[in-house]
Formats: structure tokens, C-alpha cells, sequence
């Protein structure tokens, strides 16, 4: 009986010699993570990868139309596109933020979780400015969700995670990857071209690899708490150099707020311009002050008593020094508090309390134009605040996506011409098309400080 027990002895432990980590050694068959192996960092992934979800998105791309095949029946070419991000839960309801790059142009969005199931989305709100946006899912149970940090007592040095889906379903699974650095820098103000095609301003600096497909996704500490929304990279190649671009926690939930309860951003308005100096050198842009160059007529800050000339030099507990320093100040001010400024006027320093008020445009009134087209009519101070080359027209203050690429128009964009008709109001532009029935429009409109021209049909 001796020899059976002695092999029976020996099988057992050849086959423990085979387990993962014995490297020839007998090891316990339940092997547990050791101690050593678990960290901060480990406890913070484990804590919010959770939340973290694939958006996918699909969109219609309008190719280029041939003017030729408008007169001889032609139709418009279209494609589909698809797209990919990262969100993260914040409610267990299935309330989700993401980048608006991310969905810019969806006409569908569907959400990915962790563990494969797909969910559709719907879109509750957009903010272009701060590259935010919010969806929702309908689960039917409680989902997990991150918890929320304080980007206000960010320490430059401590650790930064970024969570997301680089490069999505070319890895092979939905599980989302992660990345680790530090926090390198805040308030950023981002002059150069990043991922999104926008300018970025007061952002948190992170040398954890942020690459494509990681736009939307938590920027998290150590204790596991998100303290921003991943949102852009600066890269020579496109990829990764240590040089990320996080949208501060505290505004994206200030922002969420406000697009869950309104459909949109409040932009907060005080009415000032400031002078911007012409220079190729960045240097001479950062360092000439914020100085402001025009007063709005009638507007919060002519009646708080501010004038052209005047120096911003601290808004709040904010130093302003440029003014990229007074586009990231007004991110965070609300609608309906006050601007607390800090000015010089030649050798004076004074303090100036400015009300802040919604953009002209939000309580103009509006014109509804083709069911899917809202229309403001420009204003004077309309045309200050944007910078308008014209004090008339017809601003596109709402437009769908479909109409949007169907027509070459967008959001923004200023009517002044229709045909050989010069469009000074909303109202001119709905009884344009309203005589237009069955034909062509030739539509010229203001864009950024220039003029374009886009043709299109009505049915």
C-alpha cells in the first residue's frame, strides 16, 4: 500500500508544479492577489471602471454635390459614418457624459457597458463650448456609477488615471483600458488645434496616455473620484506624447446641470470684447492683459459702468492676465449671479460687481423656418457680442442635423443673402422660402468673419 500512497503523493504534486505561478513550485490551488500587488491606483480602477462605457455613434456624411445634378434630377450623395468614444455613468439611471465631439452630427447612439450589452441612447443635451454633452440609457435596473471629486484642490504631482476605450473594438473587447500619470498642470489655456477642432481653456494637464477613442472619458485621483472628462490630446502624430487635456470636474457638473434641466448651456453674458493683438508669437498674446476694447450698448457692463480701456485684472479669487484668462473665467460664472471684477482704469484699481445675464440671442424672439430651422433676428448687440461683420441678417440659433447636412448650413451662421435678396431679419428669410416652394435657394451666409455660399432645394 506504501508505493500507491507515495504516487498518489507524487501526482499531486506534479500537477500543482503546473499551476500558473508555480514555476515548478507547489502553490495553494485558490491563489489569492497578494497585498503587495493592490494600491491606490488598483482600488481607484476598481472603483470606477465600473461606469465607464463605449459610445458608438453613426452619422450622415453629405459628400460634396454636384451643381450640374441639381438642374438634371440629381440627388444628394450620403453616407454613413461611424464613430467612437468613451462616457461615464454619473446617475444610476443610466445618465451619461461624454464629449460633444464625440457625438457631433449623431443620428444615432447607442452605449456599450462593460459587459458587452448595447443599449440605445438619447441625446439630452450639448455644449460645443466646453465640448460636453449628456445621453441617457433606459437599463431598467440601478447602474453603477463614479463618484464625483473637486477639481477646485487639484495638486500638481498627484496621480492621474485616465479610463476610456483608446482605439475601441480594434483591442478586441469592451473592457476599458487605463492609463497613469500625474496631474501636470492646471488651467491650461489651449491656443493650438486639438482633437475636437475647438479651443479649450482652464484645463487639467495629464502626461497619462490619452489617445483616440479615449475623448469622453473619467480622469480620476487616486481615491478613485473623477476629477475631469478626458477631452483632447496635444500630438504632433496623432497619438499620445504625454500631453493630455482633461475638462475640470467641477464645470462639466455645473454644465450637466444645466443641460439636464434646460437642454442647454446658460452662456453667461456681461457684454465686454476685449482687444486681441495680431501676432504669430503666442508670447505676445499671453502677456498684453485683458483689456477691454468695446461696451455692448445696453448691456450688463455699460450699466455697471465699465469702459473701454479698462483692464480685467482678477474676476473673483481669479488673476486675469490675457485674455484666454477672461474665456476660461467666463466658463465658470453662472446665470444670474454677478461677475465679481477687479479692474485698473489708468492709475486706479476698482471693484466692479456686473450682472450676468444669457446671451441676447436666448430671449430674442425666435422664427421657426421648415420645422427643423430657428431663426433670431440680428440685433446690435447680437452682432457685438458675436463679432459680426454685418448688424442684420437672420442667425441660425437652432438647426437639426439632418436639415444641417442637407442644406450646408449650421449653427451660427448668419443669413444675409438669398438669392439677389439682401435678408435683414428672421422674418425675411420665412417669407423667402415661403415663395420659394418647389425650387432652389442660392443662400449666402456670415461664418466665422467670412462669407460662403451653399444651394440647396425646397420641397
Amino acid at each position: 500500500m506504501k508505493p500507491r500512497a507515495e504516487s498518489r503523493i507524487a501526482a499531486a504534486a506534479s500537477a500543482r508544479s503546473l499551476r500558473p505561478g508555480s514555476s515548478g513550485v507547489a502553490v495553494p490551488v485558490a491563489d489569492q492577489v497578494s497585498q503587495s500587488r493592490q494600491n491606490a491606483i488598483t482600488a481607484a480602477v476598481s472603483k470606477t471602471a465600473p461606469a465607464v462605457v463605449t459610445v458608438q455613434t453613426e452619422a450622415i456624411d453629405q459628400t460634396p454635390q454636384d451643381p450640374f445634378e441639381i438642374f438634371f434630377g440629381g440627388g444628394q450623395r450620403q453616407r454613413t459614418q461611424a464613430g467612437l468614444g468613451t462616457g461615464f455613468i454619473v446617475r444610476k439611471d443610466g445618465v451619461i457624459v461624454t464629449n460633444a465631439h464625440v457625438i457631433a452630427n449623431a443620428t444615432k447612439i447607442s452605449v456599450m457597458m462593460r459587459d458587452g450589452t448595447v443599449y440605445p441612447a438619447t441625446k439630452l443635451g450639448t455644449d460645443e463650448t466646453n465640448d460636453l454633452a449628456v445621453v441617457k440609457i433606459d437599463a431598467k435596473v440601478d447602474l453603477p456609477e463614479v463618484k464625483l471629486g473637486n477639481s477646485n484642490n487639484l495638486l500638481i504631482g498627484e496621480w492621474a488615471i485616465a479610463i476610456g476605450n483608446p482605439f475601441g473594438f480594434y483591442l478586441g473587447n469592451s473592457e476599458p483600458s487605463v492609463s497613469v500619470g500625474v496631474v501636470s498642470a492646471t488651467q491650461r489655456n489651449l491656443i493650438a488645434p486639438a482633437e475636437g477642432g475647438a479651443s479649450y481653456f482652464d484645463m487639467i494637464q495629464t502626461d497619462a496616455a490619452i489617445n483616440p477613442g479615449n475623448s469622453g472619458g473619467p480622469l480620476v485621483n487616486a481615491e478613485g473620484n473623477v476629477i475631469g472628462v478626458n477631452s483632447s490630446i496635444f500630438s504632433p502624430s496623432g497619438g499620445s506624447v504625454g500631453l493630455g487635456f482633461a475638462i475640470p470636474i467641477n464645470r462639466a457638473v455645473r454644465v450637466v446641470d444645466d443641460l439636464l434641466t434646460h437642454g442647454a448651456l446658460r452662456s453667461p453674458w456681461i457684454g465686454v470684447i476685449l482687444e486681441q493683438r495680431r501676432s504669430t508669437n503666442p508670447r505676445d498674446v499671453i502677456a498684453q492683459g485683458a483689456v477691454i476694447a468695446s461696451v455692448t450698448p445696453d448691456s450688463p457692463a455699460e450699466k455697471a459702468g465699465l469702459k473701454p480701456g479698462d483692464v480685467i485684472l482678477r474676476e473673483g479669487a481669479r488673476t486675469v492676465r490675457n485674455p484666454f484668462d477672461w474665456n476660461a473665467a467666463l466658463l465658470d460664472l453662472r446665470v444670474g449671479s454677478a461677475a465679481k471684477l477687479h479692474i485698473k482704469r489708468g492709475s486706479r484699481e476698482l471693484d466692479v460687481d456686473v450682472n450676468i445675464l444669457d446671451l441676447p440671442e436666448v430671449n430674442a424672439p425666435k422664427v421657426q423656418v421648415l420645422r427643423e430651422l430657428e431663426l433670431v433676428s440680428v440685433t446690435p448687440a447680437i452682432a457685438a457680442e458675436r463679432g459680426l461683420r454685418r448688424s442684420a441678417g437672420a442667425l441660425i440659433y437652432n438647426i437639426s442635423p439632418n436639415a444641417s447636412a442637407q442644406t450646408g448650413l449650421q449653427k451660427g451662421d448668419v443669413i444675409v443673402q438669398i438669392g439677389n435678396r439682401p435678408i435683414g431679419s428672421a422674418q425675411d428669410v420665412a417669407r423667402v422660402i415661403e415663395a420659394s416652394r418647389n425650387g432652389y435657394l442660392q443662400v449666402v451666409v456670415e461664418r466665422q468673419g467670412q462669407y460662403l455660399q451653399t444651394m440647396f432645394g425646397i420641397r
